[in-house]
């Protein structure tokens, strides 16, 4: 709170407000569990005309999968596809699992592909938490066969990969 609170000091103060500033409120406002004043501040950046980066996204989806708002986590994902922004491990690994936490194992996997597509590499998060969504999703044969995935593209598995499976 009392970082957006300096926030509103500056921006009234005509302080120069651009995209390391609102990407560090985004940012604090993820860390405080604030995940609707982050998106004010998408609103607020959109309003300025400053632009967006992978990293004030990354920091956005990572929000709103601390808030449990799957939706609004593949929002931001999807802003980022529609204006063609790089799309990391960071950004897929954020958005699949705020989708694992809302439950929704059929845009887990989508992302999942996609990100296999996008020749974004997967690493042992990635494949544990699909797995995982999978599982909760009761989706056993689809969990065993990202193992076998897993498997073949010699990912190295950790404890939360096999506590998943």
């Amino acid at each position: 709170e009392k970082a957006l609170l300096l926030f509103n000091v500056m921006a009234r103060n005509v302080v120069q407000l651009d995209r390391i500033t609102f990407t560090a409120m985004i940012s604090t406002c993820e860390k405080a569990g604030e995940w609707e004043h982050a998106l004010q501040l998408f609103c607020v950046m959109a309003q300025s005309k400053v632009e967006s980066s992978t990293i004030t996204y990354s920091a956005g989806i990572n929000a709103c999968e601390k808030g449990a708002k799957w939706g609004k986590a593949l929002q931001l994902f999807a802003e980022m596809t529609r204006d063609k922004m790089e799309l990391d491990a960071l950004v897929f690994n954020t958005t699949i699992s705020a989708c694992e936490k809302g439950g929704g194992w059929e845009k887990t996997l989508q992302l999942f592909y996609l990100m296999a597509e996008s020749s974004v590499e997967m690493d042992a998060i990635t494949f544990g938490t699909a797995i995982s969504a999978c599982e909760k999703g009761g989706e056993w044969e689809k969990a065993f066969e990202l193992c076998n995935v897993m498997a073949q593209s010699k990912v190295e598995s950790n404890t939360i990969t096999f506590n998943a499976a």
